[in-house]
């Protein structure tokens, strides 16, 4: 510790420095209840990362499935109940539109599955990948709904930033 007046070297607890006189200002205590603070929030960013977790699970699972009734019905194998009401356009821009599809719900689940991994390790790229997650979520009403605005009000702002780098991200 050194004298601010002079930068006199000064032993630990003395009040005055002894070379000019001036009055050692008491050092700065620890932010009370950081720790339990920083604790909280880590079991928080816990919880959110396996949601995404589940959640990447389910757009995959649910994406796989809404494909396979997509092609069946492009490819009118349903049996009796594909009826093909709408003539000759489906064959055209049928299996372009599924392959859309299809990279759309691989990307989504990605992108899922990594903020879940980013926020599970506390990496900092971890809580920008969630963030990019949760507002590509916000129109999957309800669930991607509400997993938007939890992660958005728990990752965003300057206390949630601050606590997140704490966290070792």
């Amino acid at each position: 510790m050194f004298c601010s007046g002079c930068g006199f070297n000064l032993a630990q607890g003395q009040a005055v420095c002894p070379q000019c006189g001036r009055p050692i200002a008491p050092p700065v205590p620890p932010i009370p209840n950081m720790q339990m603070q920083v604790a909280t929030y880590a079991g928080r960013i816990r919880a959110l990362s396996i949601v995404w977790f589940v959640y990447g699970g389910l757009s995959l699972l649910l994406g796989i499935m809404g494909m396979a009734f997509a092609n069946a019905v492009f490819h009118g194998s349903l049996g009796p109940w594909s009826h093909r009401a709408w003539g000759p356009g489906p064959e055209f821009f049928g299996p372009q539109l599924i392959h859309l599809i299809w990279i759309w719900v691989v990307i989504r689940t990605g992108l899922a599955l990594l903020a879940g991994w980013g926020l599970m390790q506390n990496t900092a790229w971890g809580r920008i990948v969630a963030i990019v997650a949760a507002f590509l979520s916000l129109l999957k009403i309800p669930f991607g709904t509400a997993l938007a605005i939890w992660t958005l009000v728990t990752l965003m702002g300057y206390r949630n930033s601050t606590l997140y780098e704490q966290l070792g991200g």
